[in-house]
């Protein structure tokens, strides 16, 4: 059986052919060694076509079909051409060596051509590679290197603008640094309150925050020169008068050192590098919320930025945050717990990351395990419709927190929470609400027609409830809209009924029913309906009977009345 070599070079597709081969020699280390040596290689593999292609452009989109496994038009081309013809019922002759099972799969499916992977088919691209140039006789020295060169960047700068794309790489990014600048900033904070503290310990007790107390410290220098005269820049900075006032009278009485002018500059610069990193700290969470807004809307909405933001960095991106399922997402974060409680076979963790959401810290103690298995569903799907869906907003995100908050006046009160179908209803309809506003012409004759239609609309409801007719609601539209619910539907569908059979009572008033002495404006539950129906039947089955009998009765007369 002939055995074709397929080799996707970056200048083009390769056909080689490899014969006198048989299946003994294959599993020899005799193939690898003679794959070094172009003479005895040469003998064995020979070129059978060869398809350049057009452009760097076309090279691309050829190396990205390949490497996800896909067989363009191009390559399947080349090989109905240049590889032998398969006719239905005989035996193929042939087969077809690949480097990667995917697209050798791919190509057997679409062309029905077989195809093989295995050592000794890589071991013979292998040989391939290495003399490649050797192969092509039009190939300068230098061509082949130019191409792979220049594919390989191309390829791999197409790789990064797709993940840069993503942006998840900045939020993984600005939530390590703002967890970074937390833990500095406090121990930096810290450090500037024992420092200033050996000169005013008193300020300790009466500012508690970190970048107030690094605020005044630059602000007040020497304790000894502190006077009334400061106390509205002391109040400025605290928001406080009487705080200020108090700083003031407790610097006349502190029992602090005092401080070398130059121990007094080093305070006062390390208290304003504290406050430069505690307002550059303010202005990253910033730009880590509108990133997040930007990113994963509805996964922020619903738990938050931080938090969200965290469990995108320790997925290692969005897409893999999707790809998870809700019991991964709740533990993310306390793998080292899990392994441990599997190892000494006590009890899982419940919660990882998800535990410094809000709704955990909310719900009682025995609800917190089934509060944090709630909210990873939740962030489960907030997180895959983010991740690929097109649309970027927020309503969905808002949805799911109602029903994250429904859950916790479930579990504390008892008030039943409603059903995500009608929840993604509501959400889906509010979308489409908002498209359509968006798409609506803002021009004064549309509005116009629009409100033309609306009169026109009501009009004709109003004259119908004049007239006495029959008003029919459109049950579809309350339930997109969220309007109505399960028992609002069986009131609507009973009103239908009456409706219909008040019509039908005055088209027909010799009907069965009132024939039959039955009042069709009575509503009784689905056992009196079906003993109606089964005495309807009866009485139709009588009628039936009686009109029989006086036929009868009739061709008997007759026939009475023919003899005399």
């Amino acid at each position: 059986m002939a055995l074709y070599a397929l080799f996707e070079s970056s200048s083009g597709y390769a056909l080689f052919l490899a014969h006198g081969i048989d299946e003994i020699g294959q599993n020899t280390e005799a193939v690898r060694s003679s794959v070094v040596d172009l003479n005895r290689f040469g003998k064995v593999v020979k070129l059978a076509a060869f398809y350049p292609f057009e452009s760097a452009l076309d090279a691309l989109n050829q190396c990205n079909a390949v490497s996800e496994g896909l067989m363009t038009e191009e390559l399947r081309n080349f090989l109905e051409l240049n590889l032998p013809k398969i006719k239905e019922g005989k035996q193929v002759k042939f087969k077809l060596g690949v480097a990667e099972p995917k697209i050798g799969s791919h190509i057997s499916e679409v062309t029905k051509i077989p195809c093989l992977s295995n050592e000794f088919v890589l071991e013979i691209l292998r040989g391939v590679r290495l003399h490649f140039d050797r192969f092509i006789k039009d190939l300068k020295p230098g061509d082949l290197e130019k191409a792979q060169l220049g594919l390989g960047h191309s390829y791999s700068r197409a790789k990064v603008k797709f993940n840069v794309n993503r942006v998840d790489n900045m939020i993984i990014q600005a939530i390590f640094l703002l967890d970074t600048l937390d833990k500095d900033i406090n121990s930096f904070s810290m450090r500037v309150r024992e420092w200033y503290s050996w000169h005013f310990p008193e300020l300790v007790k009466i500012v508690n925050d970190n970048y107030l107390y690094a605020k005044v410290a630059k602000y007040v220098e020497d304790k000894s020169e502190l006077s009334e005269d400061k106390i509205p820049g002391l109040a400025e900075i605290l928001g406080d008068e009487d705080k200020a006032k108090e700083i003031v009278e407790a610097a006349k009485a502190s029992m602090g050192q005092d401080l070398s002018p130059i121990d007094l500059i080093n305070v006062q610069q390390f208290a304003q590098r504290v406050m430069d990193l505690s307002e550059y700290r303010k202005k990253l969470y910033e730009y880590l919320v509108t990133k997040m807004n930007d990113i994963a809307p509805n996964l922020a909405s619903l738990i938050g930025e931080v938090v969200a933001a965290r469990l995108i960095s320790h997925a290692g991106s969005l897409t893999n945050l999707a790809k998870c399922p809700a019991s991964t997402l709740q533990i993310l974060g306390a793998e080292k717990a899990l392994f441990r409680a599997l190892k000494t076979r006590g009890n899982t963790p419940k919660y990882g990351l998800i535990f410094h959401s809000s709704f955990i810290g909310r719900a009682s103690a025995r609800n917190k395990g089934r509060m944090a298995r709630y909210l990873a569903n939740k962030c489960s799907i907030a997180s895959r419709i983010d991740c690929f869906s097109e649309m970027n907003t927020t309503v969905f995100g808002e949805k799911l927190r109602e029903q994250v908050e429904e859950r916790l006046d479930f579990y504390d009160k008892g008030v039943a929470p409603r059903k995500n179908v009608d929840v993604m209803k509501a959400a889906i309809e509010s979308v489409q609400n908002k498209d359509d506003e968006d798409t609506a012409p803002n021009t004064e004759n549309a509005d116009g027609e629009v409100s033309l239609k609306k009169s026109k609309k009501k009009k004709s409801k109003d004259e119908a409830a004049v007239n006495g007719e029959p008003m029919v609601v459109d049950e579809a539209m309350a339930v997109t809209n969220g309007d109505a619910s399960p028992g609002t539907e069986k009131k609507k569908k009973k009103e239908k009924r009456k409706l219909a059979q008040e019509q039908d009572h005055v088209q027909a008033p010799e009907s069965l029913g009132a024939v039959n002495g039955f009042n069709s404006d009575q509503e009784g539950t689905t056992k009196k309906k079906k003993k109606k129906k089964s005495k309807d039947v009866d009485t139709e089955d009588q009628d039936i009977q009686s009109a029989s009998e006086v036929k009868k009765k009739k061709k008997k007369k007759s026939k009475g009345d023919d003899e005399e």
